[in-house]
């Protein structure tokens, strides 16, 4: 099962990638593999030294009793020292954030994120994502592939 930051790719061009571990309760696993998630204005920040993803919306388990967790709680991100490190030098430059581009299942059954330091785009490399999309979108429809 994969969820994907559809909004990501439109709004930031992506330098880097990183898979990362996340730190989950068991309600919120139990959440994800029901397909209960939004990525709706996810970031990361760091906070004394750690990674920490926020505003990712994770809906409470149904079945869960007053051990539930709360939707809207920040989740550390699990990343090797080095890894962390070139990413806080990366995000002091002006106009890079982090963002969430996808969550996963690893094959040992393990929440995954993968998260992106990206630059912001101005509105007019969004127009013209959209005319690229529409123009492959015109050559699969005409051409068949």
């Amino acid at each position: 099962m994969e969820f994907l930051n559809r909004k990501a790719h439109f709004e930031y061009f992506f330098e880097a990638t990183y898979s990362a571990g996340m730190v989950l309760a068991g309600t919120e696993i139990k959440s994800l593999r029901a397909g209960k998630l939004s990525f709706n204005d996810s970031y990361c920040i760091f906070h004394q030294g750690e990674l920490f993803v926020k505003s990712l919306h994770i809906s409470e388990y149904a079945f869960g009793t007053y051990i539930n967790h709360e939707p809207l709680q920040e989740r550390k991100l699990l990343l090797n020292k080095k890894e962390l490190k070139k990413l806080e030098s990366k995000i002091q430059e002006k106009g890079y954030s982090i963002i969430p581009i996808r969550i996963f299942f690893s094959e040992k059954g393990l929440a995954k994120i993968e998260i992106g330091v990206g630059k912001g785009k101005k509105h007019f490399d969004k127009r013209n994502t959209i005319k690229e999309r529409e123009s492959d979108r015109e050559i699969k429809r005409k051409y068949g592939v």
